[in-house]
């Protein structure tokens, strides 16, 4: 291995040690407490190495943002491409999306605001469209009209993410009921709008 690719090799490792010493300082006290500082000081650089690589704290919690939303993307198109059929397509990756955000619940509280303050959520951040195609593409396929206007895959979306993200988010920031309830509640929810797609 050459120089140049030994030091390339050094500069990627050393970002993704940022980005995992980042991500370890938010599960354990919360993005709050996350700062250039701290992260400097888990992987044992100076502060200065770190604005190497991320121009402030909101451009390495943007990045943050864009591998959950890979990773979630990941997850979803694993668990539907086990069906066939576009409701058992939705169910499975509406299941793996409620799985995830308590999976990974630090990424997710990042990657949809809650409970966290900065200015990460003003850009535009690309690999969010990801996991809304896919469940648009398989409401597509499940109301089967070729006319169907893009408003109302767009309202047939929201509905689903509005219960989903609105239970997630209940149960993130105060759980009060069973997991078994919540469950239920998800499947009912997750079923009964895939019958009123169907008619």
């Amino acid at each position: 291995m050459g120089s140049k690719e030994r030091k390339q090799r050094l500069k990627d490792e050393t970002r993704i040690n940022i980005l995992d010493a980042a991500l370890a300082i938010g599960k354990n006290e919360g993005w709050q407490a996350l700062s250039m500082r701290k992260i400097a000081d888990a992987i044992e650089y100076t502060a200065p190495v770190i604005y190497e690589y991320f121009a402030n704290k909101e451009a390495l919690l943007l990045e943050l943002t864009k591998l959950g939303y890979c990773k979630l993307s990941r997850e979803m198109t694993i668990a539907r491409d086990n069906y066939q059929l576009p409701e058992k397509q939705l169910e499975a990756m509406w299941l793996t999306y409620w799985h995830f955000a308590f999976a990974e619940k630090e990424l997710y509280q990042l990657m949809f605001g809650i409970e966290v303050n900065c200015c990460v959520f003003d850009n535009e951040i690309p690999e969010s469209e990801v996991p809304a195609t896919m469940i648009s593409d398989a409401i597509r396929q499940l109301i089967g009209k070729k006319d169907v206007s893009d408003d109302e895959i767009c309202r047939r979306y929201y509905t689903f993410w509005s219960v989903v993200h609105g239970l997630i988010s209940i149960n993130l920031v105060r759980q009060r009921v069973s997991d078994d309830i919540n469950q239920q509640v998800l499947k009912d929810t997750i079923g009964g709008i895939i019958r009123a797609i169907k008619g």
